[in-house]
């Protein structure tokens, strides 16, 4: 596996493949864990070359966020990386990404749905994730790109930023990948001490808990999405946000939406936990 770190050798590595095939693209803060390395297995399967990025974008961390302790692990990602058989490592400084003071950098942005959840939490956050997923693209110039639905409302971002500006790119989202106890994989997740730990995996249940209540017909958003507080809340965590949203716009789901996400994200200790599950109420219905 080659690792380069700037933008001219990235592009001369990537030369010789352009010819021979598709390039998959997955790009990360790193610290890598299952749920990363499941990405990179989608991308060689769908792929010919297969092209990694670790990045901590400064862009997407707000005041008083975890920039400065985010993991970085690099000569681990790239043991796990070579066991994986990607062919090139993609690994920018914050001089190579952002020439210019970030003050001062051009910015993409997605407007409405980038302020809803995480965006109405972390202000600026989407902004800068589409911003640095936007210069990667045109840095990789992949076929494909593949991305993890743990982080949903990210996915749905990066899909409409692709379709307003044209971008010729394919967008896979993965399945979250689990812990056996149900506790989306996560760089953060080890944050948590022992008896967060033991805590974390409810985030999940009482998603599974509130999906269940709307296939069982329950259609008082509003109050379950309350409820569901009250029970994270009185889990342990601090609760920031519990939606039911329309799993394409995102908005507030409502008597039309038939295909539902249903979003968390909670503090636990240190750590912010987000998760998501899907429902889909026509097939829900149908049975």
């Amino acid at each position: 596996m080659n690792t380069v770190r700037d933008t001219a050798a990235l592009r001369a590595a990537l030369a010789p493949a352009r010819a021979g095939g598709r390039v998959g693209f997955v790009p990360t803060m790193g610290n890598l864990h299952p749920g990363h390395l499941a990405l990179v297995r989608e991308a060689r399967r769908l792929a010919d070359t297969v092209v990694v990025s670790i990045f901590v974008n400064p862009l997407q961390f707000g005041p008083n966020e975890d920039l400065d302790s985010y993991p970085r692990t690099l000569e681990a990602d790239q043991t796990a990386l070579r066991a994986e058989g990607v062919d090139l490592l993609f690994a920018p400084t914050v001089e190579v990404m952002y020439p210019v003071p970030l003050a001062e950098q051009t910015r993409v942005e997605v407007p409405g749905i980038s302020d809803l959840y995480c965006g109405a939490s972390r202000p600026g956050h989407f902004a800068g994730v589409a911003t640095v997923v936007c210069k990667l693209f045109n840095m990789v110039q992949p076929d494909l790109a593949v991305f993890g639905k743990k982080d949903y409302q990210q996915l749905r971002v990066i899909r409409q930023m692709v379709r307003d500006l044209a971008m010729p790119v394919e967008i896979v989202g993965l399945d979250t990948v689990r812990e056996p106890d149900g506790l989306a994989m996560s760089s953060r997740n080890q944050y948590l001490d022992a008896e967060e730990r033991a805590v974390a995996p409810r985030l999940y249940q009482i998603l599974r808990e509130a999906a269940e209540a709307v296939k069982a017909g329950g259609r008082d958003y509003a109050g379950l999405a309350a409820r569901m507080r009250d029970r994270l809340d009185q889990a342990g965590f601090r609760t920031d946000y519990f939606e039911f949203a329309d799993a394409q716009s995102l908005r507030p789901a409502g008597p039309g939406s038939t295909r539902l996400v249903i979003l968390a994200a909670a503090w636990l200790g240190r750590a912010r936990l987000i998760d998501n599950i899907e429902v889909d109420l026509e097939t829900t219905e149908s049975v």
